[in-house]
Parts: C-alpha cells; sequence; structure tokens
C-alpha cells in the first residue's frame, strides 16, 4: 500500500499537472495545488489550492510561503507550470522574451528556492521538473521556449548533485508533444493520430514510477515522446513529420 504523502504541484489545475493531481489523490496523498486559477471542480481527494501567479516574485516570497507554512510537512514537488512562448525572435517584444523565460525558468527557480529547505527536513524527499523535449534539441520558432527549458535542464542537474547528500533526488521529465490545452492558442498542435501525442496521464505515470522508487535511486531523466512525431498547422495545410 503507498503511504500518504503530501505533494506540491504547480500548474496544477489543466493538462498534465491536473492529471498528476488526480493520480495522487487517487493514491490517498494529500496534493497542495498552486496555479493563476488552482480550482479543480469535482476533485475526490484532500486537494488544498492556492490560486498565485508564480512568475510574480512578490507572491512566491508573500501568500505562497504562508501557504506552505500552514500546511502538513512537505514530501515532494512536482514543479510544472509554464506557458507556450514560440515565434522567431525578430517578431517578439522584450516584454514577450522577459515573459516566456520567467514563466518557463525564474519561476521554477523561485519555487525551487522556497521548497528546498522545507524538503531538506525529510528522511526522503523529491523534487521533480517538467520540462520538454524542447530541453534536448531545438526547434524553429522556439529560440526563447527552448532557452528557457535547457536552462532548466541545466538547473536540474546542478541541482541533483547539490541535493543528494540532503536525500533529496531531483528528476527532470522530458514530455515530447502533449494532447492539452497547451496548443489552443498556437498555430500548430500535434497530429490527430493516437500515436501523433502523447496524453497528460503518460506523465502521471512517469511522475507515480518516480515517487515509488527505491530508497537511493534516483530516476536523472526521462524522456516521453509519442511514436510519431507529426505537427498539424491550423492553417490548414497538410501534416508533417517533427523533428
Amino acid at each position: 500500500m503507498t503511504t500518504p504523502r503530501t505533494v506540491l504541484v504547480t500548474g496544477s489545475s489543466r493538462g498534465i499537472g491536473r492529471a498528476i493531481c488526480q493520480r495522487l489523490l487517487r493514491q490517498g496523498h494529500v496534493v497542495l495545488g498552486a496555479a493563476r486559477d488552482a480550482e479543480i471542480p469535482n476533485v475526490a481527494g484532500e486537494y488544498r489550492p492556492l490560486s498565485i501567479d508564480l512568475s510574480r516574485m512578490d507572491q512566491i516570497d508573500g501568500s505562497f510561503k504562508h501557504f506552505l507554512n500552514d500546511q502538513p510537512p512537505l514530501d515532494a514537488v512536482v514543479s510544472n507550470a509554464g506557458s507556450p512562448a514560440f515565434g522567431n525572435l525578430e517578431e517578439l517584444s522584450s516584454a514577450q522574451i522577459t515573459d516566456g523565460l520567467t514563466r518557463n525558468l525564474l519561476s521554477h527557480m523561485w519555487v525551487a528556492r522556497t521548497v528546498l529547505p522545507l524538503l531538506k527536513r525529510r528522511k526522503q524527499s523529491d523534487l521533480l521538473f517538467i520540462g520538454s523535449e524542447s530541453s534536448l534539441q531545438g526547434g524553429k520558432r522556439g529560440s526563447v521556449y527552448c532557452a528557457a527549458k535547457f536552462g532548466l535542464r541545466g538547473f536540474a542537474q546542478s541541482l541533483r548533485q547539490e541535493c543528494a547528500s540532503s536525500h533529496v533526488r531531483v528528476t527532470m521529465i522530458h514530455p515530447g508533444m502533449v494532447r492539452t490545452s497547451f496548443f489552443d492558442q498556437l498555430d500548430f498542435a500535434p497530429g490527430e493520430g493516437s500515436d501523433q501525442a502523447i496524453e497528460a496521464e503518460d506523465i502521471a505515470d512517469a511522475v507515480e514510477m518516480v515517487l515509488g522508487a527505491r530508497s537511493g535511486t534516483v530516476f536523472d531523466e526521462i524522456t516521453v515522446t509519442p511514436l510519431k512525431k507529426v505537427i498539424r498547422h491550423k492553417d490548414g495545410k497538410e501534416p508533417k513529420p517533427g523533428r
């Protein structure tokens, strides 16, 4: 039987984050959800939401810290929050570049800095970052997004070494194209075939495996991608194989 744990999930109310929360709740864990709108309708289990913009350092130093101090001791964190940031570099404003880096890199760093002292108090704890296959290879119109995800990967690798002596296991999961609302405001999406995108539940599977691993074992990085990489353009053009 799974030992109940207290797990913080950022970006908890949609897509990958929501699937992870629902999986953890079904297993009897206490889930702390942080997102701009952290409520999950009809959720079953002990779900404790905090509506917060994690791209704002003042909110992390304020309401986020206060929220964590009022909760049971923290056993694990799934740092998942992020947002699309795509376009040819010269078409992006300075504000768009700053926002893309803040939401997809700096916010993870700020959250990690806040939760690490809490995780280090436990005999064993986990810090998981949800990255992207964009952490592994650059792509067209993805310079800002890839820069953030490459940076997040280096950050996680460094923390992996820093935290080993404190019994904090650090893992990064790299999803390929996931069939979620992430693509709603973009002009492309994964192909429509069931083997052309992964599902949010596939990432929940990976999180479950990481959290359930034998003490002393760490999954440093996990890449989860669809069998076929197909990009569908919403302007009606034919799908083409992805990189």
